[in-house]
């Protein structure tokens, strides 16, 4: 019997308790190959713009420079060959996976995602945020935690392109968090 996709990844995800699953970052790669070969196999262009698209801060969090090459390459589409451009990109994601990432680099990320919000926050809504940041930093919360924390404001703001980033599919702890219920209790 074969498995289906779904059923592999959950194979990998690893059990904390009982409310809690966090994804391998070895299933997290494997999903996002995965889905890249599904994208060569359709061989159209507009497929690799979207999983470009919707990968762009799971590419961030593993390594920022080969995200600069995978998105000149998909930009390039007009002067280069598909077949070639999808070779040297399968090439050029594998390596940009190959990247562990780091406190540093999901902080870099969370940051980005933050500024699509900012200027929807009040001051004190900001400190708050900064400080989950210092906790985050220090290790005291985890990655899926900072995500719950920002996720439901992507809905709250009808942000389609950050509702698609499977950056929040593969590392969101799904449970909501303070800044949601911050934000609600002002309405």
């Amino acid at each position: 019997m074969q498995l289906s996709e779904s059923e592999m990844v959950s194979r990998d995800f690893t059990h904390l308790n009982a409310d809690q699953i966090q994804v391998t970052e070895k299933a997290t790669v494997k999903f996002v190959l995965d889905r890249f070969s599904q994208v060569k196999k359709a061989k159209r262009i507009r497929e690799l713009v979207e999983f470009q698209a919707m990968n762009k801060y799971m590419l961030m969090v593993h390594n920022q420079e080969e995200l600069k090459i995978l998105g000149n390459l998909v930009a390039s589409h007009k002067k280069i060959p598909l077949s070639d451009i999808l070779d040297k990109y399968e090439e050029h994601l594998k390596i940009a996976l190959r990247k562990e990432p780091t406190i540093k680099t999901h902080l870099n990320v969370m940051m980005h995602i933050f500024g699509y919000f900012s200027n929807h926050f009040s001051q004190s809504e900001k400190d708050l945020f900064d400080e989950l940041l210092r906790q985050f930093k220090g290790g005291q919360i985890t990655t899926g935690k900072m995500l719950s924390e920002i996720g439901p404001l992507i809905y709250r703001f009808n942000n389609t392109y950050l509702a698609r980033q499977t950056y929040f599919l593969l590392y969101a702890d799904t449970r909501p968090g303070i800044l949601f219920a911050v934000f609600n209790n002002k309405n």
